[in-house]
């Protein structure tokens, strides 16, 4: 009996240190790092525009107007919805997955007056692993400059500008490709334009 009671408060005792440690001392200290060095990630990232928030640099939105830089198709939910992040998880032999890729090809040529035979970039008809990308290949947005710029009647250089100004290269200069948030450069483009009246 004695070694049962012994046996017992030290799984008693080892329950509630683990207990404080992980449910009380690791995540207040992930929390001061966080905030400490961290702030605006920890906090979501939030793009505030006219004191309201406006998104988040981290998560895709959808943009359908010709003015607007287009974001990378998303298969979240009923699309760029945060609760429901993900993939379609369609393979590459999945039909369902090749008629919507060839749909989205065929309109992305539409849109952005190309030949029926140019090339399109993959991020311009594929969505991500969450389905909220934020961000399109510099490729993909040069495709859709002259778009954007005919739609507000600017010259293309002007866009391409822009385009340049909002090129973030790879990650700690070897992970990934250059690439430009779409909620960031269609604020400039709208910043742009209020500051041209």
């Amino acid at each position: 009996m004695n070694n049962l009671a012994r046996e017992l408060k030290t799984a008693i005792i080892a329950t509630l240190v683990l207990a404080v440690v992980v449910c009380g001392v690791y995540p207040l200290a992930v929390l001061a790092v966080a905030q400490g060095f961290f702030p605006r990630q920890a906090n979501g990232s939030l793009v505030i525009g006219g004191g309201t928030i406006i998104g988040s640099s981290l998560l895709g939105q959808p943009f359908t107007e010709s003015r607007y830089f287009h974001p990378r198709p998303s298969a979240a939910g009923a699309g760029y919805d945060a609760t429901a992040s993900g993939g379609s998880n369609l393979g590459p032999t999945s039909r369902k997955l090749v008629e919507t890729v060839q749909a989205r090809v065929a309109q992305y040529r539409t849109e952005n007056g190309l030949a029926a035979d140019a090339t399109v970039p993959a991020d311009a008809v594929t969505a991500s692993a969450s389905g909220l990308d934020p961000d399109i290949s510099v490729k993909n947005a040069l495709i859709q400059a002259a778009r954007v710029a005919k739609a507000r009647g600017w010259e293309k250089s002007a866009v391409e500008k822009l385009l340049r100004q909002h090129t973030q290269g790879r990650t700690l200069g070897l992970l990934g490709e250059p690439r430009i948030n779409v909620l960031q450069l269609n604020l400039a483009l709208d910043a742009g334009a209020k500051d041209a009246h």
